[in-house]
Parts: C-alpha cells; sequence; structure tokens
C-alpha cells in the first residue's frame, strides 16, 4: 500500500524513482542490496520493506528479524556506502500503550509483541549503519493495493451486515496516499530532519469508532457492535492506546483520520 502511493507522490511530484520489489530485490541479501545502490546512485532511499504479519510474527521471531531488522540495516549500510539518507518507516507498536497519553519522539519504546520489537530493532539498525536516517512512526496503515481494515469492514457490511470490532484499542487511522506525501518531505530535507519523528492520521480513535465512520462516510447500513480485545484473543498483544503526535515543529502533520478516510473512499473505484 504505501510503496504504490509513495511511487504515485513522486510522479506527480517529478522526482524519478527506481522501485525495487519483493521479487527484485531481497532485503535480506546485503549484496544484492549493495549491487542494486551502487547501480543506481540514488539520492534518497525510502525502506518501505516490511514484515507485518503481526500475529505471524510470534511464532517466527527469526523472519520477522530477518526482514525488520538485518534487512534493514542492509539497506541503510548500502545507502550509507553511496553517500545517501536512508527513510525507514516504522510503527507505533514499538510502545505498549500503557501512558495514557500521546507518545512523542523522546517517550520510551517498549514493545509488547514479536513484531513491535523487530522493527524497534530495525530503528536501531538504521540509525547505526546511516547517521543519515530518518525514521518514520506512523500508524493503523490503510490505502489502495493491499488489505485494510476499511475494505474488511466494507465487505463484513456486504456480505454478512453486522460487525462486531474491538473498542479498547486506540490509535490513528492513517492513509498511506497522505503519509507518502509526508515521507517524500522527509526524504528531501536537511540534516535538521535527520532522527525519529511520529506521522500519523491526526487524532485518534479505537477500531470501533474507526469502523462507525466508515459505514458512514461510504453510506452503508451495518449493524455495529463494540467488544473487548480479549472477546477476540490473538497472537500477539496490542497496544491499548498508541495515539503518535510529534515533539518537532517541523515535522509533517497530516489531516485528520476522519479526512483521510474521505479522502481514500473517494479514490476507490466507483467511487
Amino acid at each position: 500500500m504505501l510503496a504504490a502511493d509513495l511511487l504515485r507522490a513522486a510522479a506527480e511530484r517529478g522526482i524519478d524513482v527506481v522501485a525495487a520489489a519483493r521479487d527484485d530485490l531481497d532485503v535480506t541479501d546485503a549484496a544484492s542490496v549493495s549491487t542494486l545502490l551502487e547501480r543506481e546512485r540514488p539520492d534518497t532511499v525510502v525502506n518501505c520493506a516490511a514484515y507485518t504479519d503481526v500475529d505471524g510474527a510470534e511464532d517466527d521471531l527469526e523472519g520477522a528479524m530477518a526482514v525488520n531488522a538485518a534487512g534493514a540495516r542492509n539497506v541503510a549500510a548500502a545507502a550509507a556506502a553511496v553517500d545517501a539518507p536512508v527513510v525507514y518507516v516504522s510503527t507505533d507498536y514499538v510502545f505498549d500503550g500503557s501512558k495514557g497519553e500521546p507518545y512523542v519522539e523522546s517517550d520510551t519504546p517498549r514493545p509488547l509483541s514479536v513484531y513491535g520489537q523487530s522493527k524497534l530493532a530495525g530503528e536501531h539498525e538504521t540509525a547505526s549503519a546511516n547517521p543519515r536516517h530518518v525514521i518514520v512512526r506512523s500508524s493503523w496503515l490503510f490505502g489502495a493495493g493491499g488489505g485494510n481494515f476499511v475494505e474488511t469492514m466494507l465487505k463484513l457490511a456486504a456480505e454478512h451486515g453486522e460487525a462486531r470490532v474491538v473498542d479498547d484499542q486506540v490509535g490513528c487511522p492513517t492513509y498511506t496516499g497522505q503519509l507518502a506525501g509526508a515521507l517524500l518531505e522527509l526524504a528531501g530535507a536537511t540534516a535538521g530532519a535527520y532522527g525519529v519523528h511520529h506521522v500519523a492520521g491526526g487524532g485518534a480513535c479505537s477500531w470501533y469508532e474507526f469502523a462507525l465512520e466508515v459505514f458512514e462516510q461510504a453510506d452503508v447500513e451495518c449493524a455495529t457492535t463494540a467488544c473487548a480485545s480479549e472477546e477476540f484473543p490473538r497472537a500477539a498483544a496490542r497496544p491499548a492506546y498508541s495515539e503518535l503526535v510529534s515533539e518537532h515543529p517541523d515535522t509533517p502533520r497530516l489531516p485528520s483520520w476522519r479526512e483521510g478516510l474521505g479522502a481514500y473512499l473517494a479514490q476507490r473505484p466507483g467511487a
């Protein structure tokens, strides 16, 4: 989702992009990453590769770490070797959700899951391998080109007319079409932007509130019931409250998550 929107955003801005899909480049293969970057000599590298199966990672620590940590190191180091900064996309799941108020960049991460641990390790590997790094933590991504919560809700409404959604997990739904522009802005920033940034849809909501807004904006009827996370046991623990905000005045700010949802729904086929 994010990489596809990044390509579209770059094209709109007249930025030339070399896109390497998974079949083209395995980030766990350091030699292959180095070969590609030596050949292309990019001005900036954006690492959108990730192991994103949150529950699957609980039984696949090695696989998650290979992509999210070692792969991140390979990309960052290869970028440094060609004198290019690197942008690494991370997650709100590096936090445990116990703070009770929005997380800023200087808060101490305490991931609850293997996925969160692997992404935090990727942050550390990126920073240590390339001093010219931008780490962007975002949250609850949705967009075209991949499965996402919005499409899941609309499918439930169409096929069953009802949905049960957890209301005890709060975060920031983020439209990848808007996040992509922020990534490009940070990718082209000067040295002052290096470090960690929180970039997510403005405001926060529970998954239940998100579902209600999906049905409202899509003008779809669906009987929606709130429930607790314990009623839907998952392999990986999720943070209960992981709203992201930035303490840096120059970090790009995205529109509200409701606006992001509206923008996403407007570009769906048949909209």
